[in-house]
């Protein structure tokens, strides 16, 4: 007991042990006053947090998001994974938004927003909608990444790292499908649900390698040499319906070029999303993607997709350990 009490308690910083989060993944618990969740802020709320997700065939919501009455934020609801806690008093010291981790729970992660009143909640919540969203999106991830270090795979490190010169934490349930100098295939074949990793690597030639055309070029390659459909002369390509799409992001220290789309196999009916990233390699000499796809016709595919694609963020050089 005395060790215990020593380990989740620190006298002065008050360090202690934390429950574990309750709630589904993809869940925004918001703590709102009903008046403001039925007007203009709930609004704004909603068009940033339950806004379609971009690229699912069906329409699903980037969050579900529910709310409940400060007077009603009890010891069950403290403990949910994500917490949006709208304080408008006028006797507020420090009006703005604070992005924090476990605070009742863990691993947790809570938006506070503090105003004077509605309009001004109003104006703080429109200009952080999209970081509040994007903060909640890295927390489901690092979620994901966190379980697939407990359960990893390790022996998939190995053909990672021969193709990219990094490793990517795959969780329990994935296999190598295929690896050759320049292309690895990881694969969660489950009855009706399939999540799948690519990496492949092509020279970095160019002074447009990381324009969409390019990009999609590439990947087009790749894929019709290597993943080949279940008829003859069928194989992955990009599909055209809907044009695919790129971002400059930053994580973690690591620049790279996200493109979202639609993949589909050519001589064949099958489909679904894609996400990729796409960053130099440490030489400079090649360029490295990172693909993650999602097979799933029986059902939503928001979160199998979030799933596969938090473990793109999970990747890091080799070199660095």
């Amino acid at each position: 007991m005395c060790l215990l009490a020593l380990l989740s308690c620190k006298t002065g910083n008050k360090k202690v042990l934390l429950p574990n989060v309750s709630g589904k993944a993809g869940e925004v618990l918001v703590v709102i006053e009903r008046q403001e969740w039925e007007g203009n802020l709930g609004v704004a709320i909603r068009e940033a947090l339950a806004m379609d997700t971009p690229y699912l065939a069906q329409r699903e919501p980037l969050f579900a998001v529910s709310n409940v009455p400060p007077g009603s934020f009890s010891s069950m609801f403290k403990v949910h994974r994500n917490l949006l806690l709208v304080n408008i008093n006028p006797q507020n010291a420090n009006n703005g938004i604070v992005y924090k981790y476990n605070v009742w729970a863990q691993p947790q992660a809570v938006v506070q927003l503090d105003a004077a009143d509605a309009e001004q909640a109003l104006e703080l919540f429109r200009e952080a909608g999209v970081t509040t969203a994007e903060f909640f999106e890295q927390s489901e991830r690092d979620r994901v990444i966190g379980n697939a270090k407990l359960y990893e795979e390790r022996e998939l490190q190995a053909p990672m790292e021969k193709v990219t010169g990094g490793i990517v934490h795959f969780p329990s349930g994935y296999r190598c499908r295929m690896v050759t100098d320049d292309f690895v295939w990881m694969a969660d074949e489950k009855q009706y649900v399939q999540q799948y990793v690519m990496a492949y690597k092509y020279p970095a030639s160019g002074d447009d390698v990381f324009s969409l055309e390019n990009i999609i070029l590439k990947r087009n390659e790749v894929m019709k040499a290597n993943v080949p459909g279940m008829f003859e002369g069928s194989y992955m390509t990009t599909s055209t319906a809907q044009e695919p799409t790129t971002r400059s992001l930053r994580y973690r220290g690591r620049a790279f070029m996200e493109t979202r789309g639609f993949w589909e196999v050519h001589g064949d009916f099958m489909g679904g999303p894609f996400v990729s990233h796409s960053f130099y390699s440490p030489d400079g000499k090649d360029i490295i993607v990172l693909e993650a796809f999602v097979f799933a016709p029986r059902y939503d595919k928001r979160q199998y997709l979030r799933q596969v694609e938090s473990l793109l963020y999970s990747f890091e050089w080799k070199t660095q350990e």
